[in-house]
């Protein structure tokens, strides 16, 4: 928590009057049971009116004066809390985009959006209590022992005995207190993350009927919330009947000896006064002080977790040797493979086995290579590899000559246009979402890209066209358009690499296959990665690369792997052969390329139709 205090750089100026102006306010309320004490003997005792006025007006100047220092207290503190605050939430959020898969999948969703938003707030909260009462409240205690001393000893060490005792209840039951509000916290996560779960997945869960068993199971984890809850909520309940009974206690023995040396004539009825609402005060602060250490405990644990977050780092690892600011592109048109694996091997942290196994091969500018495989086979690590979403565990992966991880990461993400597997869209504009790539593309770039994308037509039929809005996560689209316009977003900037991640699942074969076609037209020929299901959707790609339980079985051109790799055939028969059999009855003979495209034949060399 209190490596968190860098972020105060800037605020330690409003950091140190907000208590400055507390302590004094607390001055001028200790310097009252000194004028009410003298009003009592002076003033109503020596039956002079005038004293009594002037000392009354005197008490109306104090607290006028403490209002003033008050105010100026709240103000700092709450410039200083919010500031602080603002400061640690975008450095978190920046360093948690810095992250790589790796930690983003070991961290979690939901666990993250609580320390974003839920913590964040007690840290605030506990940051603007400390500043107005974490010294005040201490000040006005000994103050208030202190000033106890000037009037009469022997009175004044009922305070000596009253405040240890209260000093080890308050900070007792605040060591007790933290580690339990750190499991509220964790529980909070656990069902803030299923929380999220269905909503996200309510459909699913409505199709299976399993509402009843969800709510059972939210039951479950928002009862163990409300159990850890409950008991940290009871112990910190002790606190305040704690110190009062105390407190109490004190002002009963300090009554009964104060009036027995009044009747001594050792003490004055004003000074027992005064005594009185030493003890008051003291009784006052130190509730404001339990309270105070309720917060501060809650706001620590927080912190904690803020900062086990910020403790965190990158699992990407970097060269010592200076970086390559730009890709040389040139050296890849001139022979050098544009991306090139090299016994590369990927193990995910606290995996048992490597999930990609010593994977091999090259892909050329202007190559359209595709990657094949079942369900799990390491199609999408394969492709993660290249932009550095995770960093290899051996070997390596090279782009135009050159390890990805000698490239600054912006460097090496922006010469790549990505649509990863679900297809996202963000909250706000057709136009602010396909400019993500490049933020100042034309309205000609954007339309470009959208007709490449098979998205054009129905974004004219659209009022807005561009500034059509797009809701959250693009739901008012359907799945087809979704992915449309994550290819568009991909393509605006002309990218020289392309990584397609079963991005045309939710397309239909004639708008998958002129997807394809767009394409192989595109000016800058890019070297492009088409990850999918579909083996018709591959069968036009220069190489294919075909995956099973993470390594490459085979690679080649669909006709050499229907020859030559067992897995490929396999998978091409299931989906051709077999339901042309079922669907007639009879065998039928093996489908042409051109029977799962839009017509002509292909021309490998150009990449196109004719």
């Amino acid at each position: 928590m209190f490596k968190l205090l860098r972020f105060m750089k800037g605020y330690r100026k409003q950091a140190l009057l907000a208590p400055l102006f507390k302590l004094l306010e607390a001055l001028l309320e200790l310097l009252v049971p000194l004028v009410v004490a003298a009003i009592i003997d002076k003033g109503i005792g020596g039956s002079s009116k005038g004293y009594t006025i002037r000392m009354s007006l005197l008490l109306v100047l104090f607290a006028m004066i403490g209002l003033g220092f008050s105010v100026l207290a709240q103000y700092f503190s709450a410039k200083t809390a919010v500031g602080f605050t603002a400061k640690v939430r975008h450095s978190l959020f920046a360093h948690i985009q810095s992250l790589s898969y790796t930690e983003l999948d070991r961290l979690g969703t939901s666990t993250l959006i609580t320390r974003l938003t839920n913590d964040m707030n007690q840290i605030q909260n506990g940051v603007n209590l400390t500043l107005r009462l974490f010294l005040r409240s201490p000040f006005i205690v000994f103050g208030a022992m202190i000033m106890a001393f000037t009037i009469d000893t022997k009175s004044a060490m009922i305070f000596v005995l009253v405040i240890p005792v209260l000093s080890v209840v308050v900070f007792g039951i605040m060591l007790i207190s933290i580690p339990l509000y750190r499991r509220v916290q964790l529980r909070l996560d656990r069902v803030l993350s299923l929380t999220r779960q269905n909503l996200t997945g309510v459909r699913v869960l409505r199709a299976f009927c399993k509402e009843e068993e969800q709510k059972a199971l939210f039951a479950q984890k928002n009862g163990a919330l409300m159990k850890d809850q409950k008991r940290s909520a009871k112990i910190s309940a002790l606190m305040n009947p704690l110190t009062y009974i105390i407190i109490n206690a004190g002002i009963i023995a300090l009554i009964y000896s104060g009036a027995l040396r009044v009747d001594k004539g050792i003490l004055t009825q004003g000074a027992v006064v005064a005594l009185y609402n030493y003890m008051s005060q003291i009784l006052v602060e130190l509730v404001k002080l339990a309270n105070l250490i309720i917060n501060i405990t809650k706001s620590i644990a927080c912190g904690n977790r803020v900062q086990a977050v910020f403790e965190t780092t990158s699992s990407l690892t970097f060269d010592e040797i200076p970086a390559i600011r730009e890709i040389p592109v040139k050296a890849c048109k001139n022979g050098v493979p544009y991306v090139e694996f090299d016994h590369a091997t990927l193990r995910y942290q606290n995996a048992a086995d490597d999930m990609l196994h010593d994977l091999c091969f090259t892909a050329r500018s202007g190559e359209i290579i595709g990657v094949i495989g079942g369900t799990g086979s390491g199609k999408s690590s394969l492709v993660n590899l290249i932009p550095r979403f995770y960093d290899v565990t051996g070997g390596s992966v090279r782009i135009c000559g050159n390890d990805v991880r000698e490239y600054p990461l912006t460097t090496l993400r922006e010469s790549i246009g990505i649509v990863p597997q679900k297809a996202v869209l963000f909250a706000g504009t057709i136009r602010s979402n396909l400019r993500f790539r490049k933020s100042d593309a034309t309205d000609e770039e954007l339309w470009t890209a959208l007709r490449l994308a098979q998205a054009e037509e129905f974004v004219r039929k659209l009022p807005d066209g561009l500034d059509a809005p797009v809701s959250q996560g693009g739901k008012n689209f359907s799945g087809g358009q979704r992915q449309r316009l994550t290819i568009a977003r991909a393509l605006v900037g002309n990218p020289g690499l392309l990584i397609l991640d079963d991005s045309a699942s939710a397309l239909d074969y004639a708008t998958d296959a002129a997807l394809r076609r767009a394409l192989a037209t595109l000016p800058q020929k890019p070297c492009c990665f088409i990850v999918s299901q579909r083996t018709a959707s591959l069968m036009h790609a220069d190489k294919i690369l075909v995956m099973d339980d993470g390594v490459l079985v085979g690679q080649g051109t669909h006709e050499e792997l229907l020859q030559t790799c067992v897995v490929y055939k396999e998978i091409y028969d299931s989906q051709f052969k077999k339901e042309k059999k079922a669907a007639s009855g009879s065998p039928q003979p093996e489908p042409d390329l051109d029977d799962w495209d839009v017509g002509g034949e292909f021309d490998r060399k150009e990449g196109i139709r004719v």
